[in-house]
């Protein structure tokens, strides 16, 4: 199953806030996000079905290592972009957004293309 952008946001959301609570639901992903309940039921849902997070009796979420590995990838995009731009000059809540937005279409090699060009390998 090849994951669309708002189910990478979503897998990258379930990550960040299980660095900060060991117990995720679906109503703090919807916080986190600004969706709306019957959105985030149904995203919890299909990724649920494609194996990348787990549901637990207790509604807590979890990411399986196909969920993680999807996760952790976006986010260290998220990061590593946001802190290029700002590097570059622009402001925080505009690099923020923009790498938001370029970590979900940036392809592999032009990613590692600007961690070696900025010293992160």
């Amino acid at each position: 199953m090849v994951l669309q952008e708002s189910g990478e946001m979503y897998l990258e959301t379930i990550l960040v806030l299980s660095q900060k609570s060991k117990f995720v639901r679906a109503i703090d992903v919807g916080e986190e996000m600004g969706f709306s309940r019957p959105s985030v039921s149904r995203a919890v849902h299909l990724l649920s079905e494609g194996g990348f997070i787990n549901i637990d009796v207790d509604g807590g979420l979890t990411l399986t290592d196909a969920g993680r590995e999807i996760a952790e990838k976006i986010y260290e995009r998220h990061t590593v972009l946001s802190k290029w731009l700002i590097s570059l000059g622009v402001d925080e809540e505009t690099a923020t957004d923009d790498a938001c937005k370029i970590e979900h279409d940036i392809s592999d090699k032009s990613f590692a293309a600007i961690k070696k060009h900025i010293g992160i390998e």
